[in-house]
């Protein structure tokens, strides 16, 4: 068995969560958040950042860590022990395109209610429920600004 270890965020701008359609020849995985691969000396914030920009375009900000994941899958030669580690991350806009590369067919963002519905995985759906309860707290103490996130020069 092989360990694994990527990032990703909950990316939330006005409310809404940006999501991710995978469509992997012609066979659909479903909606996901952005997540990949920790690289070579990265840390685990800069590969949310970094994945999160590669997979949908978006330019966002960590704001809080959120927990992690864990899950098995198989390849044709091993097993896969996979640690996700999550961010709620803010967006400076509603700016998305996916990318095509990683099979990515559609992007944008999504009301509460309609991305937990939407998102196919339990753990990511976990996740993005645990992300909203921050945001929402964050939100009302008048403390999710952008000026915070997004320093201007």
């Amino acid at each position: 068995m092989t360990k694994a270890t990527s990032s990703g965020g909950v990316v939330i701008f006005r409310g809404k969560i940006l999501l991710l359609y995978n469509n992997y020849k012609g066979r659909s995985d479903g909606w996901v958040l952005p997540k990949g691969t920790v690289e070579a000396g990265e840390s685990l914030d800069e590969t949310a950042i970094r994945e999160v920009k590669e997979e949908t375009g978006a330019n966002a900000a960590i704001v809080q860590y959120i927990g992690e994941t864990h899950y098995n899958f198989r390849t044709m030669s091993d097993e896969i022990a996979k640690t996700v580690h999550w961010y709620l991350m803010m967006s400076q806009n509603y700016y998305s395109t996916p990318q095509e590369e990683e099979f990515f067919q559609d992007s944008g963002y999504y009301k509460f209610h309609e991305a937990v519905h939407l998102l196919k995985y339990a753990n990511e759906k976990q996740m993005l429920i645990d992300a909203y309860h921050a945001y929402k707290a964050i939100y009302k103490d008048g403390l999710w600004k952008a000026d915070k996130y997004f320093p201007k020069n």
